[in-house]
């Protein structure tokens, strides 16, 4: 009888176990963390036909947008890549004494903050940062790798002529286009290295964040010629605000000094209608370049069988200047150098919408935390976009902060708003409503009628400026 009971017993307890077994296998897939490929592009502006242009030529990211949630209102919280960057992947907003140029370091600004590369490591991830990241080299470093193309100058040109000119102490042109294939460019050898890194991830098994950094469309704008030849130079075109706004006030302008270094551009003054062309020409084709580096990573992924458990994250580090306002680069408080595209593709979000839910760059490092279900942080800033991501129809955030030197900008609605201080007083403002000037050609800071407007969205601003 005992023999019988123990045999009943064991018996039950073997049922238990395929059942508990059974449920465990059913429940693991919704366990599994969700893998991480951030794109950041330098200096792209959201001149692309997914959002509403047609000038560039960028199907890969079209795609992407097709398949996820842009952002047509998404901003930086500071117009210069190194600063910018900082700020990201910090989750901290910059001040008038952290994260100001482009050569900010989070080691020496921020380095007691739990930056998104040390937290998602400290989840399980493994973390492979390739290119352009962060701006200075090893400024984080908790990255399992890090990874930079091996490159002679920085400019990375490839034109004899514009070696030459570099070698014998000169700068080049800000532009060249020979007939080389894409790896002959560093942004064509990240995507190569990019496309090894998924097939080594996904053999690994481990959830992972792969950050990959394109330099193009940053100066010099060096893109084979087959991206230049997209294009037919007699239908480029200088913008309709090609000169700066008479009632601007002059603390809004800056010299474009990052261009001036390059051959052919003058020191003072702006440059000619061709070469103005010349720049954006260049531009356009720098970016249909990088495009379709990205694209092929993207179709490595596919191949991979990737897409379905990744977060795919593609962004501007700022904006860029062609021209409007008759300035040039970034490093400014208009819109042009503010704006970014932000396209978001996730497991469970709707596809081929966009959102005028307003974004700001500081908002991604909270924003990835609940996308792979990871805890965030106490010291974020900004505020996570998944509700926009889940219903793209309505508006989560109407305002956001940027700031570039004394200028502070504040977005609210549709108006842009900034003035500049010195010494706790403020010396000058701008504000435009693009309700009705969406170039921003019109100062409304100093017409009386917009007098309770401004006094309005200066308290706010003061509010939010941090010393």
């Amino acid at each position: 009888m005992n023999y019988f009971k123990l045999v009943l017993f064991g018996f039950v307890f073997f049922l238990f176990n395929c059942i508990v077994t059974k449920e465990n296998t059913i429940k693991e897939p919704s366990s599994v963390k969700k893998n991480l490929l951030f794109i950041m592009v330098d200096d792209l502006r959201p001149e692309l036909n997914s959002y509403g242009k047609n000038r560039i030529i960028s199907p890969n990211i079209d795609a992407l947008a097709t398949n996820g949630i842009s952002f047509n209102r998404a901003y930086c919280n500071v117009p210069v890549c190194g600063a910018s960057r900082a700020s990201l992947l910090t989750g901290i907003r910059p001040t008038s004494t952290r994260f100001l140029r482009y050569d900010a370091s989070v080691k020496k600004e921020a380095p007691n903050v739990l930056n998104l590369v040390k937290h998602l490591k400290n989840e399980g991830y493994t973390t492979v940062s390739n290119n352009k990241i962060s701006h200075l080299k090893k400024d984080i470093e908790d990255w399992d790798e890090e990874w930079y193309p091996f490159i002679k100058g920085w400019r990375n040109y490839v034109s004899e002529e514009n070696i030459k000119l570099e070698e014998g102490g000169n700068h080049g042109f800000a532009y060249e286009s020979p007939n080389v294939e894409d790896d002959a460019y560093n942004d064509g050898k990240t995507a190569n290295k990019s496309i090894e890194d998924l097939k080594q991830l996904k053999a690994a098994g481990n959830p992972f964040f792969l950050a990959v950094g394109f330099v193009k469309p940053h100066l010099p704008f060096n893109a084979p010629k087959k991206y230049w030849d997209l294009y037919d130079p007699k239908n480029i075109e200088l913008p309709e605000n090609f000169k700066f706004p008479k009632n601007a006030p002059n603390t809004a302008r800056h010299s474009w000094g990052e261009l001036r270094y390059y051959k052919d551009i003058p020191k003072k003054g702006q440059v000619t209608d061709k070469i103005a062309k010349k720049l954006i020409h260049g531009y356009y084709a720098s970016v249909s370049y990088v495009d379709a580096q990205i694209g092929k990573l993207l179709n490595e992924l596919d191949t991979l069988n990737l897409r379905e458990n990744t977060v795919i994250i593609l962004v501007g580090d700022h904006g860029w200047s062609l021209m409007e306002h008759g300035l040039w680069v970034k490093h400014s408080n208009f819109e042009v150098a503010l704006q970014v595209p932000l396209i978001v593709n996730a497991p469970g979000i709707q596809k081929n919408k966009r959102t005028n839910s307003i974004a700001e760059l500081v908002d991604i490092y909270p924003s990835i935390c609940d996308l792979i279900n990871v805890p965030k942080p106490r010291h974020l800033e900004g505020e996570s976009f998944v509700n926009a991501l889940h219903n793209p129809s309505k508006i989560f955030k109407n305002m956001a902060f940027s700031r570039y030197q004394k200028g502070e900008t504040l977005i609210a609605d549709n108006y842009f708003y900034t003035e500049w201080q010195r010494k706790n007083k403020t010396i000058s403002k701008m504000l435009y409503d693009h309700n009705i000037d969406p170039n921003e050609n019109r100062n409304l800071a100093i017409e009386n009628h917009y007098k309770r407007i401004v006094d309005s969205l200066s308290h706010i601003l003061n509010k939010k400026i941090k010393p």
